[in-house]
């Protein structure tokens, strides 16, 4: 499958760093630990929440050499992955952005940034204890000068502890002529002050702060709910040493190979492949799957999942930082880089609402007092208000966290949807194509029965042909018949695949080929008497397999395969969904009618090349959203050219890792209509936040123009605004299966 998959539907791309505001990406592990060597690492102290972030993305979004950027808000950190030449320009960019720069070489311990944010949380009630102690100098103190000049020293205090880096941030943005959530806090804080309204600018200040710090630790808690499954790895291994003992040695020391040997009820810490004894292992948080899953020699196993039962010996496959685990939670963070289509349209609509609420509220204070003969600090007063009530926070905020609540869950799930845009356009789908072998049925089938055509080969060479080509080749009914046939490898010369039709190869100076009907038609070489002996083994759902050279056919094999136990279902909820299933297969129509039959498939193309089944997809397409599901390297076309491709992952095969937008780590094909479901329920909460934003400062709105809304009111409709999308967007990662 081909690594550079392009949809002809608008995607957004890890490496083009994500772009719009608030479109989160980090994780609890510092932001340097799965870059490259050649990775820059920034300490940014006025960056501390989502809007700084969406404003750093925006301006890297330019640099085409910028191929991630990590973000650890706490922190204040930030890696980005780019060669060394392109840093000097990156850093120009960052700064010119409104953003002082101080290259480190490593992260901050966890223990620091813990102990910063108690310290910020700590100031943070204070300027909100020391303007409320301004309101009451303000309402219970006598009308003199010695009570109003103590009055605002107080309240200059809170603002002065809750507002120093606002303020820094906001004066930065007005010299640089923008209006973002900082400039706007700014102008009403400082304006509210000289007007006389000095315990509101106070506690505006001290709760517009509070409810800044409340959102950015929301938002950390969504796009690190995938992240903190990496703490379930323990950090050493048991390893066999040279002499036979075993020590304990840490996980990312261990080198590929080495044989790590795990207890029961112990956590793996290493990928790798069961060499010694049996057990059951709970891959929950790889798959989704709580049901153990059994384990003996030649079995793989993950890190983070849990030996229930007896002592396994595994070989190790994989270092630490490339487990599949690890992989999965790499993923996950780039999806959260990418703009969902909802969050791009929220982007553009803020880009617009901000300064047309500023310059409304400009207008208030100059053309009401000109115009209509309101006081000029009354007007002045309504135009603060409404300033406040202008912030874009609450919107902005709105699909970001719901986008990344959703990816998580999904995630949790054994779903690996690679980015917002997939998990939006899911609930649109009108049409699911799948593949047979591999994502209907099991995929591992078996010989059950073989016949020597003719007497031109004796028996035995005719099978020893046929286990020597089929032996060399990785797809599942080649690697049946060379288990039923247990014959001693032969030297093949020339071997190649023809793909959607077999394999063929040189054996005792002759080229044989062992391949499926199609091709044996194609070759010219198909017989009445041939067809009529595989119209016996089709119509019980059999895979015909012929060997043949240049003279005619040599021996027929019949393989079958079994649907997996939760295929049936799967259809079910599709067509309960009102969603169409089509089954796209390269087998003959009689096996794939008999396997469709099974499980509830009514509509089938069988005998498709890879080309066929593009065609299939792309016809499909224009009767409305497809999607494909397949597992093998005939998929990838097809998968390519669907509205979303859903790779049967097998546990992170690499295969479908690169080639599909949607991974199924666990093969459950029940997993697409889940994906479609949480589409569904993501959609929904993604227009109840934007409706909850806008409609929150509409009534504001109207109220600041009709006098009856005040700072305290605005700043609490914001804050109230912000949180309540966050915590609805959180409700995601909640998401009941199997709804």
């Amino acid at each position: 499958m081909s690594a550079s998959h392009q949809h002809d539907h608008d995607h957004d791309h890890a490496n083009h760093c994500g772009g719009g505001a608030c479109s989160p990406t980090s994780t609890v592990e510092s932001p340097a630990t799965s870059f490259a060597a050649d990775a820059l690492l920034l300490r940014i102290p006025t960056m501390d929440c989502p809007v700084e972030e969406g404003q750093i993305r925006r301006a890297l979004e330019g640099f085409e050499r910028v191929r991630g950027l990590r973000f650890d808000l706490p922190a204040r950190m930030l890696g980005i992955d780019a060669p060394s030449a392109a840093w000097p320009p990156i850093l120009a960019a960052i700064e010119a952005a409104g953003f002082k720069t101080e290259r480190v070489s490593a992260p901050p311990p966890a223990e620091d940034t813990a102990r910063a944010q108690r310290v910020e949380l700590a100031r943070l009630i204070a300027a909100l204890v020391v303007a409320l102690l301004s309101e009451l100098i303000h309402f219970f103190t006598p009308e003199t000068t010695a009570w109003k000049l103590a009055g605002m020293g107080v309240a200059a205090v809170a603002i002065a502890l809750a507002g120093t880096a606002v303020f820094r941030k906001g004066f930065s943005a007005l010299v640089r002529g923008q209006l973002n959530i900082n400039a706007l806090m700014t102008v009403a804080v400082t304006g509210a002050f000289l007007i006389g309204q000095w315990p509101e600018a106070a506690m505006v200040m001290a709760l517009y702060s509070l409810a800044e710090l409340i959102e950015a630790r929301s938002v950390e808690r969504a796009r690190n709910a995938i992240a903190g499954l990496l703490a379930l790895t323990p950090p050493q291994a048991e390893v066999r040493q040279a002499d036979g003992r075993w020590l304990l040695v840490e996980a990312k020391a261990v080198a590929v190979g080495s044989s790590v040997r795990i207890k029961p009820g112990e956590r793996f810490a290493l990928d790798g492949r069961v060499t010694e004894g049996h057990s059951a292992v709970d891959q929950s948080p790889v798959t989704g799957e709580s049901i153990p899953v059994d384990k003996a020699p030649g079995d793989e196993v993950f890190a983070g999942t849990v030996n229930q039962q007896g002592e396994l010996v595994f070989e190790v496959t994989r270092p630490a930082s490339d487990t599949v685990l690890a992989r999965i939670i790499h993923a996950v963070e780039q999806a959260q880089g990418k703009r969902a289509p909802t969050q791009r349209f929220v982007d553009r609509f803020a880009a617009i609402y901000t300064p047309a609420v500023f310059f409304l509220a400009l207008a208030v204070a100059i053309g009401t007092p000109l115009l209509l003969g309101w006081p000029w600090l009354d007007a002045i007063y309504k135009a603060l208000v409404l300033l406040v009530i202008a912030c874009p926070c609450a919107l902005v905020i709105s699909t970001p966290v719901t986008v990344v609540s959703g990816l998580a869950a999904a995630a949790r799930r054994g779903i690996l949807i690679k980015g917002g845009v997939y998990l939006e356009e899911a609930r649109k789908l009108r049409t699911v194509a799948v593949d047979k072998t591999g994502t209907v049925t099991e995929g591992k089938p078996r010989l059950v029965a073989r016949e020597v055509i003719g007497e031109r080969v004796p028996a035995d060479a005719a099978l020893s042909i046929a286990g020597s080509l089929a032996g060399r080749s990785d797809h599942p009914v080649s690697q049946a018949i060379a288990l039923g046939l247990q014959v001693q490898p032969r030297d093949v010369q020339g071997f190649a695949a023809e793909v959607g039709r077999g394999v063929r190869g040189e054996l005792e100076g002759q080229i044989h080929v062992l391949g499926n009907h199609r091709w044996i038609e194609e070759r010219g070489q198909c017989s009445p008497e041939l067809e009529a002996r595989m119209r016996v083994h089709e119509a019980q759902g059999r895979t015909v397999t012929l060997l043949a050279d240049a003279q005619g056919v040599i021996a027929l094999f019949a393989v079958a395969d079994t649907t997996k136990a939760t295929s049936q279902e799967a259809i079910a909820e599709l067509s309960a969904m009102g969603i169409t299933t089509v089954m796209l297969t390269g087998d003959n129509p009689a096996t794939a009618r008999s396997i469709a039959d099974q499980v509830g498939i009514t509509e089938v193309r069988a005998n498709l090349l890879p080309q066929d089944k593009l065609d299939t997809i792309e016809a499909l397409r224009q009767q409305g959203a497809v999607a494909m599901v397949g597992d093998g390297i005939n998929d990838g076309p097809a998968l390519s050219a669907a509205t979303i491709g859903f790779g049967m992952g097998g546990a992170g095969s690499d295969t479908a890792m690169e080639a599909a937008d949607v991974i199924i780590m666990n093969d459950d094909l029940r997993k697409v209509p889940e994906t479609i479901r949480l589409s569904r329920r993501t959609h929904a909460v993604l227009w109840q936040n934007i409706a909850l934003a806008l409609g929150i400062k509409a009534v504001f709105l109207v109220m600041a123009l009709f006098d009856n809304a005040s700072m305290w009111m605005a700043v609490f409709a914001d804050m109230g605004a912000s949180l309540l999308v966050v915590f609805n967007g959180l409700r995601l990662l909640r998401f009941p299966p199997g709804r």
